[in-house]
């Protein structure tokens, strides 16, 4: 079994910056893909960012791409997104998500471990 455990989110004003990071323990995910998702209020779990094991192939939303960076250091067993230039949009509780058999980043149901979520709210 996997534990994922985010942190980072918090409330922050529209064009401002938040680092969300996400720590594993229990079975090691070094060779595995760590992604992020999100879920607004009334809408479905979509797809934010992902990135290999070896951390050299980012995957991003197209919403995001540019403003959002994924990284890991497998040595910590952390993945981190920094977020710049949010936008209200963005508002959303953040997952973190890994898993041994993902075929597609963007495809949910490809991974196995979820963490519990870190709310992210932008201010307008």
């Amino acid at each position: 079994q996997v534990q994922l455990v985010e942190s980072g989110g918090g409330l922050v004003q529209a064009g401002g910056s938040l680092r969300l990071s996400c720590t594993a323990s229990g079975r090691t995910t070094t060779y595995y893909p760590m992604g992020w998702f999100r879920q607004a209020p009334g809408k479905e779990r979509e797809f934010v960012a992902a990135i290999s094991w070896r951390g050299s192939n980012g995957q991003y939303q197209h919403s995001v791409k540019g403003r959002f960076t994924i990284s890991r250091e497998n040595g910590k067993n952390t993945v981190y997104l920094q977020m710049d230039s949010l936008k209200p949009e963005d508002t959303a509780v953040y997952y973190c998500t890994t898993g041994s058999k993902v075929y597609n980043y963007t495809r949910g149901n490809d991974y196995e471990y979820w963490g519990q979520g870190t709310q992210v709210t932008v201010s307008s």
